[in-house]
């Protein structure tokens, strides 16, 4: 079992935890994190744009000059695609970008993206994370103290405090342990979690 450092919020070492090898040290599958990305990415997408194709601009109904003698080529309609004013080439149309992966694929790409992330030393332990004001410098002094630039934050329950303090922080996040992700732990830099929160991430996914 891979050994890491527990801190407390000024950045002293102060314990270390044994992380379970099932998701910290699991077999790193870039297709499936690849594709974990694209799913979040194509899940976001409205799907709303629209063109209209040839048959739904208006006009364009009587044939532009005879078929033969004017020397032109010959055309049916102003609304062809190669007038100005014409319609679209299989013109885009509103449509759903979503699909799904399996549950245990989403897992084993989580899993592949933590580990990456603790080979790398790029996951933080720390003991606790509880302010005693809501301020956005309090969690600035927190990554200041662990040498960390941009992070995911991950709290073991939903934390007001800690999504507060991170709010106005374009170099941070907090989610949940239930609402951990692979497109954001690879948007940020390293992770930073509680222990309640390695503790809760083993038990889901070991």
């Amino acid at each position: 079992m891979a050994k890491v450092s527990v801190y407390n919020m000024e950045g002293k070492e102060v314990d270390s935890m044994e992380l379970n090898d099932a998701v910290f040290a699991a077999p790193i599958n870039e297709h499936l994190v690849h594709m974990a990305v694209v799913l979040q990415l194509a899940n976001k997408r409205q799907g709303t744009q629209s063109a209209k194709t040839r048959s739904e601009v208006s006009g364009g109904g009587r044939k532009p000059w005879r078929q033969k003698g004017t020397g032109h080529a010959r055309q049916g309609s102003t609304r062809s695609p190669q007038w100005t004013g014409g319609g679209v080439v299989f013109a885009p149309k509103p449509r759903d970008y979503s699909f799904k992966m399996n549950r245990k694929e989403k897992a084993a790409a989580i899993k592949s993206v933590l580990t990456s992330k603790v080979n790398e030393n790029k996951l933080y332990v720390l003991d606790e994370l509880k302010f005693d004001e809501a301020k956005t410098k309090k969690m600035v002094a927190v990554m200041n103290s662990l040498n960390v630039s941009k992070a995911l934050v991950v709290t073991a329950e939903k934390d007001e405090d800690v999504l507060k303090v991170t709010g106005n922080l374009q170099e941070a996040r907090a989610v949940a342990s239930n609402s951990l992700n692979v497109y954001d732990m690879l948007k940020y830099d390293s992770v930073i979690m509680t222990k309640q929160a390695v503790e809760k991430i083993e038990e889901v996914y070991a």
